[in-house]
């Protein structure tokens, strides 16, 4: 398994054997980081509901809160899970956002 690369007569490699070994690394490289990523796709789509659904529910808490302590026509139980849903959309945009960027950077490279 462990051969040492073909050589012509000068002691260089032969550009098959570049070729190959090239190949070989870019497979193992890909292979390597594949599983790595479905494992972090998953982790992400798991951070990505929770950055949305804890700002929802301190929202809902927080009006629920106020609602109770200081009644008035309003309700700030909607306004601030709708508040709070907001944030955690924009939240997770902007870390979908940031992990496309760096993958992009990774790809470019």
């Amino acid at each position: 398994m462990n051969e040492e690369p073909k050589t012509n007569g000068n002691g260089e490699e032969s550009p098959f054997s570049r070729l190959v070994g090239t190949q070989a690394r870019r497979m193992l490289k890909a292979r390597r980081e594949g599983m790595k990523s479905v494992w972090f796709g998953l982790g992400m789509s798991g951070l990505i509901g929770w950055s949305v659904a804890v700002p929802t529910l301190i929202g809902a808490a927080l009006g629920i809160w106020i609602d109770r302590r200081y009644p008035s026509p309003y309700s700030w139980t909607l306004m601030l899970l709708l508040l709070g849903l907001v944030i955690g959309c924009w939240n997770a945009w902007h870390w979908v956002d940031s992990e496309y960027q760096q993958m992009q950077e990774k790809s470019d490279e």
